[in-house]
């Protein structure tokens, strides 16, 4: 069965380079990502692909971090075009392995946001842009922001989005940093599920009727915190004094957990059957895309994918399901063929 693995992460050559040429030494994320071959390697990830036959494809978008993160809005623009042509490239190249790629633009970057955008998908062919759950600590429904999310709802095309959060971000308020990696385990999916809110309450769903957005992760914690999500936040404003937020809840055309239904979700739950399972019953069979967080994996690249691919097939789904969520829901998304 044909396999599109729409979340998974590569540094081509050409991006690669101008990025290291910029930051100079890489630290934290970034050394992370680099000391992984299949995100610069292009002969390792087509023998990590080989692995899964014929029917397996990827499609490529940038690992983190964010442009507007490491650098100023002419040279993040200048490498988010240098992202977006490569990635072009590698699928003129390579049809029949990659059949898209999602563009990549620096959110900070004003009246360049919208030109990077229309260049990566007028002009290059991108799927969609991929933006990152906060714009160096600034939220997504700041009106800094509301062009990029107008123009993605004209064009019909899709939102991939990506947590960010650091150690800088402090598990405690007495504390400058977040030890053990928690600012990672359980900040990225606290991230996206905030980001979800945000959008959600700011009632983008009801003034982009086209927005699609896909969240990273199986949809964060919405899934499991359904109940939360859904019965509890409708509380909202008893617990708050000094604001009516009964009435921003109020303000939404449906109820709101109609609305975080809207969202989709990949698959890149680190091999969780549990959480893949949370993500088709919250988000259903029509929401929810294969992906597999390649290469990011103990053995750089291919445990993810053999993984996931497995969680997904143990399930007790019909074949018309398997197919939606393996292939014929993204290929639907995109506008490639199935």
């Amino acid at each position: 069965m044909r396999k599109v693995d729409i979340f998974n992460h590569i540094w081509p050559t050409e991006f690669f380079d101008a990025l290291i040429a910029h930051i100079g030494q890489m630290t934290d994320i970034t050394l992370r990502s680099g000391a992984v071959p299949m995100i610069t390697n292009l002969d390792r990830r087509l023998e990590v692909m080989d692995m899964f036959g014929e029917g397996y494809q990827q499609v490529l978008t940038l690992a983190s971090p964010p442009l507007e993160k490491i650098a100023d809005v002419d040279k993040a623009s200048e490498l988010s075009r240098i992202g977006s042509e490569s990635m072009a490239s590698l699928c003129d190249k390579y049809p029949e392995r990659f059949p898209a790629f999602v563009g990549s633009a620096p959110m900070n970057s004003g009246d360049k946001l919208l030109a990077e955008c229309k260049y990566a998908i007028e002009e290059l062919g991108a799927a969609g842009m991929q933006i990152y759950t906060n714009v160096a600590g600034k939220p997504l429904d700041h009106p800094d922001y509301e062009p990029f999310f107008a123009y993605m709802n004209s064009v019909n095309k899709p939102v991939w989005m990506h947590p960010a959060r650091g150690q800088g971000f402090a598990d405690y308020q007495s504390e400058t940093r977040s030890e053990y990696e928690i600012w990672w385990t359980f900040g990225w999916p606290y991230e996206t599920s905030v980001a979800m809110a945000r959008m959600v309450f700011s009632r983008f769903f009801d003034r982009f009727e086209n927005l699609k957005v896909i969240t990273h992760h199986a949809g964060g914690m919405v899934p499991f915190f359904e109940g939360r999500v859904g019965p509890g936040w409708d509380q909202m404003g008893k617990r708050t004094s000094d604001r009516d937020l009964g009435a921003v809840k109020n303000a939404l055309k449906r109820p709101h957990l109609e609305y975080f239904k809207e969202f989709y979700a990949d698959t890149a739950s680190f091999g969780s059957r549990k959480a893949i399972e949370h993500a088709i019953e919250f988000f259903s069979e029509d929401r929810v895309l294969f992906a597999s967080d390649a290469p990011f994996d103990p053995e750089g690249g291919p445990m993810y994918i053999r993984e996931t691919i497995k969680a997904i097939e143990s399930m007790e789904l019909t074949e018309t399901q398997r197919e939606k969520i393996f292939f014929r829901n993204a290929c639907q998304l995109m506008g490639i063929p199935e």
